[in-house]
């Protein structure tokens, strides 16, 4: 880890936390896609918030807009350690339409725009935008130094992502030294990158700018009838076609054990989502969530430890190559390969294989679930099977192209309202 300079202090993370995330369909029915559930204990908007501060920066600005009330409850209870007295804010900014009537937060450049005020009330040089949706551990420290010493108009976070599937991205052309020459939005032929014919750039959605010649920009953007008021559409690649736009290489700041690959996942889709949980549970996976030297902060709920109990034929709680959350009671429940977040309930006779169960989920007697995620609070029935027959799972369920199946209460009410 770099030792945080004075540019971390000097700068304030902006974190754009709006958007519902349809591919995740009833996962975001009653949240937005950035308060969903992650890794046992946490939520994803919190590895963008842990990366700030882990960086340094301790003013955040968080702006909302679907369905936020869950984003906000968490950030209030988990993220109210910042201190006033010691220059640390972390500020909620729902779209209030706070300079229009009509208007709400029309894009990601417009959500920074509706609150110029109080960026400026930070006393801040630079600002980093950063999407709340993805998974990663990153040190911006590092990515705001090459932007200070490369003198940019702004840096942009960039993954490096096979050709093959470059077209699922916004691509970066770049010269020798690192400058974006085009902005290409998910190309059918991208260009590689110089010296490496099997490999793109891609961008992260992370930016960073001078706050002065951002500010300039929104207010000439918020003044054009022909934007969509985007940082993808219209800012960046006005920068790159008239000003000095620079590629930032995740693999340059990724925080990572030694020789492990530089892990980014967008948990975008429930195919995603389950794989990208059910990987924590290898023997070494490729995201430490165990790294004391960079924590991912998140709500720390005070619940009691796990608790296994039976120990009979056919009626044993135990939980093989799976990550089992504090509050959890097994009770003669078979689990492998599974991911159970705080305060599951399993009972006796029950089997769980490649399972994501999030919160307060209760699953009764001789239910066998397999491939599954199951969402916030719902109560499985007694005996339920679901993984074994994917023509009787849909009927009732959302069974995902890679045959995971979604289970949520409202699936379940209507399967017990018609049989």
């Amino acid at each position: 880890m770099v030792e945080n300079g004075r540019l971390t202090r000097r700068a304030m993370a902006f974190v754009l936390a709006g958007g519902r995330g349809s591919r995740l369909h009833e996962l975001t029915d009653r949240r937005v896609k950035p308060a969903v559930y992650f890794g046992g204990k946490t939520r994803i908007i919190d590895f963008a918030l842990s990366n700030a501060v882990n960086s340094g920066i301790r003013k955040i600005a968080i702006a909302t807009q679907y369905k936020a009330h869950s984003l906000i409850r968490h950030c209030h209870r988990g993220w109210s350690f910042f201190r006033a007295e010691r220059n640390e804010f972390l500020d909620i900014l729902p779209a209030s339409q706070r300079t229009s009537d009509e208007h709400w937060y029309r894009g990601t450049a417009d959500a920074v725009t509706q609150n110029i005020d109080i960026v400026d009330s930070y006393d801040v040089d630079h600002i980093i935008i950063l999407a709340g949706d993805h998974i990663y551990k990153m040190d911006y420290e590092i990515m705001l130094r090459q932007h200070v010493q490369s003198g940019a108009d702004v840096t942009i976070g960039c993954l490096t992502v096979p050709l093959a599937e470059a077209s699922a991205f916004g691509v970066m052309a770049v010269d020798e030294t690192g400058r974006i020459t085009s902005f290409l939005e998910k190309p059918k032929d991208p260009p590689a990158m110089p010296g490496d014919p099997k490999h793109a750039l891609a961008s992260m959605g992370i930016y960073v700018f001078n706050w002065a010649f951002l500010r300039d920009l929104l207010l000439k953007d918020a003044e054009d009838p022909n934007s969509s008021h985007d940082f993808g559409n219209d800012l960046i690649p006005d920068i790159v076609a008239k000003g000095k736009a620079m590629a930032h290489r995740f693999d340059v700041s990724c925080v990572r054990d030694e020789g492990a690959p530089a892990y980014w996942k967008d948990v975008g889709t429930i195919d995603a989502f389950w794989q990208a949980n059910i990987d924590l549970t290898d023997f070494v996976p490729e995201l430490n969530l165990w790294d004391r030297e960079w924590p991912v902060w998140t709500n720390a709920i005070s619940v009691p430890p796990a608790k296994f109990i039976h120990d009979e034929k056919d009626r044993r709680g135990v939980a093989i190559s799976s990550m089992v959350s504090g509050g959890c009671i097994v009770s003669g429940t078979e689990i492998r390969n599974s991911l159970l977040f705080t305060e599951v309930h399993t009972n006796s006779y029950a089997v769980l294989d490649y399972a994501v169960v999030l919160p307060y989920v209760t699953v009764h007697r001789s239910a066998r679930l397999r491939k599954v995620v199951i969402d916030r609070g719902v109560v499985i029935p007694e005996g339920l099977v679901v993984g074994e027959d994917p023509l009787e799972d849909a009927k009732w369920f959302r069974v995902s192209p890679r045959g995971v199946t979604l289970i949520t209460q409202d699936m379940l009410d209507k399967r017990a309202a018609s049989l």
